[in-house]
């Protein structure tokens, strides 16, 4: 006599957000937050939030699933950090964002809604970056960047692995200010590197070429990209490279 097996019903939708709110509560988000969280995955923005990245400060990156089985990043924004007012400056000169309103909750909005509007910049010209996918109040979920569920080493982790990284950040730097933007906050720190290629991420402090510190933001990039890639034999001058990125 075959045995009885028991379908297992999977559990109501109502249920599983619960469940998603409760992993997600251990880091301590407000509940403003969760619930923005919550309404993703009730509309099938997201299956699940897996695991964190990175965490920092101002940011934590977490790997996410969709639905349909794909893997994104979900960047969230802390509202309880401090660091933001230090950056504002990032803020008020980017003409995009003339309407500031001097609110620790709406300050770290912008700073979201700024690296959405930079990642589709880089999307629409062909810059290495994540790709975006979705922006709700301090919440950006972007493409995920990784093998197979994990995530590609940032550069300092491993180093870079020849001139040809230097020259695709370069060609990148380049592609941007050409489009008039400039991404302000360039390291081994926020460079992933993917088989392909390095890609570029944290584009929250990312400014127009209207801003006034813009020219600043360029050479500060390019200087921080070409000292670090000296350390491992690899130079190139920094007057010459700028004249290249300006042509």
């Amino acid at each position: 006599m075959a045995s009885r097996v028991s379908k297992r019903k999977a559990p109501p939708k109502e249920e599983y957000v619960l469940k998603e709110k409760e992993k997600l509560e251990s880091y301590v988000f407000d509940k403003r937050t969760l619930l923005l969280l919550s309404a993703m995955i009730k509309k099938n923005i997201l299956k699940s939030i897996d695991y964190p990245i990175s965490t920092g400060k101002e940011a934590n990156v977490f790997r996410a699933t969709t639905p349909n089985g794909d893997f994104v990043a979900v960047k969230i924004y802390k509202i309880t950090t401090t660091g933001f007012e230090r950056n504002i400056a990032y803020l008020e000169g980017d003409p995009r964002f003339k309407m500031i309103k001097h609110n620790k909750r709406e300050i770290v909005k912008l700073f979201a809604k700024k690296e959405f509007k930079n990642l589709r910049i880089c999307e629409k010209i062909g810059v290495h970056a994540p790709k975006p996918v979705f922006l709700s109040e301090n919440i950006v979920v972007m493409g995920f960047l990784g093998k197979e569920g994990i995530p590609y080493a940032t550069m300092n982790v491993i180093g870079p692995r020849g001139k040809g990284d230097l020259d695709s950040i370069l060609l990148d730097i380049k592609k941007m200010y050409k489009a008039g933007l400039v991404h302000a906050d360039i390291s081994e720190y926020n460079i992933m590197l993917a088989e392909d290629a390095p890609y570029l991420i944290d584009f929250g402090q990312g400014v127009v070429r209207e801003h006034p510190k813009a020219e600043e933001f360029l050479k500060r990039d390019v200087s921080n990209i070409l000292k670090y890639f000296e350390k491992f034999g690899i130079k190139r001058d920094f007057e010459k490279t700028m004249k290249w990125i300006y042509e």
